[in-house]
């Protein structure tokens, strides 16, 4: 599957970021992220924000490549996590974790499963990972959006 094939079955669309839309969506990206740590807090909503952390540099690896998900469709967190090697060439066992968190939030969300804290951390883990990932990318590739 290529970002076209995304673009021809109407799951992705095309989008012409600027630099600021790129460092504003990455600055709360790493503010999720940083506030994933607080404690005191539940492990559901800190895991909820390390995962919207890796939803935002997701979109952003999207965005400087052109795209953005279409959210008029099911699945655009799906899209967005998938695309990661096409993006910013994210290996395929990353994407797979990724995408294995994407599906513990579903089930929290959608049937209140809790979160244990080894999925938080993770969850932490994978977070910075891909910011850092995401951050490398666009320095080699798309400086005018550093």
């Amino acid at each position: 599957m290529t970002l076209q094939n995304l673009l021809a079955i109407q799951s992705l669309m095309e989008f012409s970021a600027q630099r600021e839309d790129i460092q504003r969506l990455l600055a709360a990206a790493e503010r999720n992220l940083q506030d994933s740590g607080v404690a005191g807090i539940s492990d559901e909503n800190r895991f909820d924000m390390a995962y919207k952390c890796v939803m935002q540099c997701s979109m952003a690896a999207l965005w400087a490549n052109g795209y953005r998900t279409s959210t008029s469709k099911p699945g655009h967190h799906q899209t967005a996590i998938q695309t990661l090697g096409l993006t910013v060439a994210l290996d395929a066992r990353t994407v797979v974790i990724l995408d294995k968190l994407r599906k513990q939030r579903n089930i929290n969300d959608y049937e209140g499963d809790p979160i244990p804290p080894s999925v938080v951390e993770e969850c932490q883990r994978q977070a910075r990972l891909l910011m850092e990932q995401v951050r490398a990318w666009l320095k080699d590739n798309r400086p005018d959006f550093c």
